[in-house]
C-alpha cells in the first residue's frame, strides 16, 4: 500500500520560488512531508498509567493543555482534554503509530494519523502578520509563546498551529483541504513576498 504521507500533498500546486512582492521574503513556506502522526486519547481512569508510561516508553511528560514537548525526534502536544497529537520525524517516522500504540496501548486509543494532514512549516519577519489575516488567535509574543499550540479554523479550514520558535510556525491541515489552505495562505503572503522551499 502507497502512504499518502510519503507523497506532498501540493505536488504540482507548490513549486520552489519566490513570489509576490519583488525584494526580501517576508515569508518562508516549506512543507514538510516526513511526519508521523498517531491520535491518542486516554481511556478513562487511565490518566496517571498513560502519563507513566509516555514518560518510559519516549521520556516525554505529556503536556496537560495545549502545549507541545519534544524530545528526540518525537513530540507529544495536546490538542484536548485527554487527547495528544503524537508525531515523530525523520528516521522515528516508520511505523511511528505501531509503536506508539504498542508502548502506551493499554492505557489509550491510538490511530494513525499520517495520511490526514497537509503541514507547512512558515517562518520569517511578517509570518505572524500573515497569520493575522485568518488566524482567530491572539498571536502576540505575550499570549502565544514557542512551545504552544492552538486548534482552531485558518480561513475556514481546521488547522493546529504548533508555534516551533519565535519566528517559526508550523500549520497542519486536513490534506483534502490543501489546495483551499495553499490558496489562503499564498494570497495572504504575496503583499509581504514568499518563499516556497522543498517542494
Amino acid at each position: 500500500m502507497v502512504s499518502l504521507a510519503e507523497r506532498s500533498a501540493l505536488s504540482g500546486i507548490a513549486l520552489p520560488g519566490h513570489y509576490g512582492r519583488a525584494g526580501a521574503a517576508g515569508v518562508v513556506i516549506e512543507e514538510i512531508t516526513d511526519l508521523a502522526f498517531a491520535s491518542v486519547i486516554c481511556k478513562r481512569e487511565k490518566h496517571f498509567a498513560l502519563f507513566n508510561a509516555v514518560n518510559t516508553a519516549f521520556g516525554i511528560a505529556l503536556p496537560d493543555g495545549p502545549r507541545r514537548v519534544t524530545r528526540g525526534h518525537v513530540t507529544f502536544a495536546g490538542v484536548g482534554p485527554d487527547q495528544w497529537l503524537a508525531s515523530a520525524d525523520g528516521a522515528d517516522a516508520a511505523g511511528f503509530a505501531a509503536r506508539v500504540r504498542a508502548r502506551i496501548g493499554p492505557f489509550a486509543a491510538v490511530s494513525d494519523q499520517s495520511d490526514a494532514r497537509l503541514v507547512l512549516r512558515v517562518s520569517g519577519p511578517r509570518v505572524r502578520d500573515v497569520l493575522a489575516k485568518g488566524v482567530p488567535v491572539d498571536l502576540h509574543p505575550n499570549a502565544f509563546k514557542p512551545g504552544d499550540v492552538a486548534c482552531t479554523v485558518v480561513g475556514y479550514i481546521n488547522t493546529q498551529i504548533d508555534m516551533l520558535d519565535e519566528a517559526t510556525y508550523q500549520l497542519a491541515a486536513p490534506r483534502s483541504m490543501a489546495g483551499s489552505f495553499w490558496s489562503w495562505l499564498t494570497a495572504s503572503a504575496a503583499e509581504f513576498g514568499y518563499e516556497v522551499r522543498g517542494s
